[in-house]
């Protein structure tokens, strides 16, 4: 059983792969431990951060914020954390780990595309630079 759990969560497809990785958690979750979910946004460049609305960037963070929320609800932790950050998915997946003292770090893989060829998928990286156990889901 794990103590702290940490879920990368991709919205992309409505939470679907996401909300297989939380029913994974709560077979694997210490009754009082906590599961922390986690999205990464990717870092607005500074020429288009001028040109898209604060405000339009703040309604984006709230429905992720409520798309997270209702994941959360599935997960069965004594403790369920949300973090939305921003940077590299990679990196951001892995301090938010280190962050939350966890010892599992649970992340989707998707079928490699030609990109995933020549820079690695973001699971890939994860699983190469992570200092505590991943768990890779198809």
């Amino acid at each position: 059983m794990y103590r702290s759990i940490v879920i990368a969560v991709a919205l992309f497809n409505k939470g679907a792969t996401s909300r297989g990785l939380i029913e994974k958690a709560n077979k694997l979750i210490d009754p009082d431990g906590s599961i922390t979910l986690v999205h990464v946004l990717d870092e607005v460049p500074a020429y288009l951060a001028t040109i898209v609305a604060r405000e339009q960037l703040l309604e984006h963070r709230k429905a992720l914020r409520e798309q997270m929320e209702s994941l959360a609800a599935v997960a069965k932790a004594k403790t369920v954390d949300i973090e939305i950050r921003g940077g590299r998915a990679s990196e951001e997946i892995i301090a938010c780990a280190g962050d939350c003292n966890a010892d599992l770090i649970m992340v989707a893989s998707h079928k490699p595309d030609m990109s995933n060829y020549f820079i690695g998928s973001t699971a890939s990286r994860v699983v190469r630079h992570s200092p505590v156990s991943v768990l890779v889901a198809r």
